[in-house]
């Protein structure tokens, strides 16, 4: 059974439900791009560019979600992914998830279906957690959270966190079971406007590994833009 072709039967059957909301009520049509982050990173292997894109389009409670997330070192892409998801507002400040992702890389490429929450928890954590599975039936949830803190009404210090946890060893693709990676960054962003604005700041990431994965670290400095429209 393609799992796949369920998910995506699921997404298109919610479409004519969130069309005939949007029509018995007077939210409008919106939509969004933003890129969360565009920077690039000093890394040991090289430069890094690290691309986080998201884009929606939906009313007030139903939406669809394009993400995008990627990595090139020296111009050689090293991951890719695509979401597709379908969002609900469930509670205040709160949306679920659910949908598909399709990694391009690291190679083999894997396809993943899964769900997710998305809000702001207490003291203003932003919190985007999800639980993905494929069809060998691995399992992959990743949490990632940060916190605004404005110095100013330019001048915010934005930390961060983020962890990558596994149900199985994938040795042909780098991955190992448990916490398979964890990110903690922190970054001095400039509002040149609210929608556009230059950073600069320091990524600490950690890949944890077994006896045929190598396990590294590093400290990154960082240099970025985040807009949206």
């Amino acid at each position: 059974m393609n799992f796949k072709k369920i998910a995506l039967a699921g997404l298109m059957a919610m479409t004519p439900f969130t069309s005939f909301a949007g029509e018995m009520s007077d939210d409008p049509l919106l939509t969004m791009v933003k890129v969360d982050k565009l920077e690039f990173r000093d890394s040991d292997e090289g430069t890094l560019l690290v691309w986080e894109v998201d884009a929606w389009m939906g009313k007030d409670l139903n939406k669809f979600w394009l993400k995008l997330t990627g990595e090139s070192v020296d111009g050689a892409v090293e991951s890719n992914e695509v979401d597709l998801l379908y969002s609900r507002a469930i509670a205040p400040f709160w949306d679920v998830q659910f949908g598909l992702r399709h990694e391009f890389k690291p190679e083999p490429s894997v396809d993943w279906v899964g769900i997710g929450f998305m809000g702001v928890a207490p003291y203003l954590f932003e919190v985007d957690a999800n639980v993905f599975i494929n069809e060998d039936g691995v399992i992959n949830t990743r949490i990632d959270a940060e916190y605004e803190y404005m110095f100013t009404q330019k001048l915010v210090l934005v930390p961060n966190l983020g962890m990558s946890i596994y149900s199985d060893d994938d040795n042909a693709r780098g991955i190992v079971s448990g916490l398979e990676s964890a990110e903690l960054g922190l970054r001095l962003h400039y509002e040149i406007k609210r929608e556009f604005s230059p950073y600069i700041g320091i990524n600490f990431e950690k890949k944890f590994g077994n006896s045929i994965v190598q396990e590294s670290s590093e400290s990154q400095l960082v240099a970025g833009v985040s807009f949206w429209f």
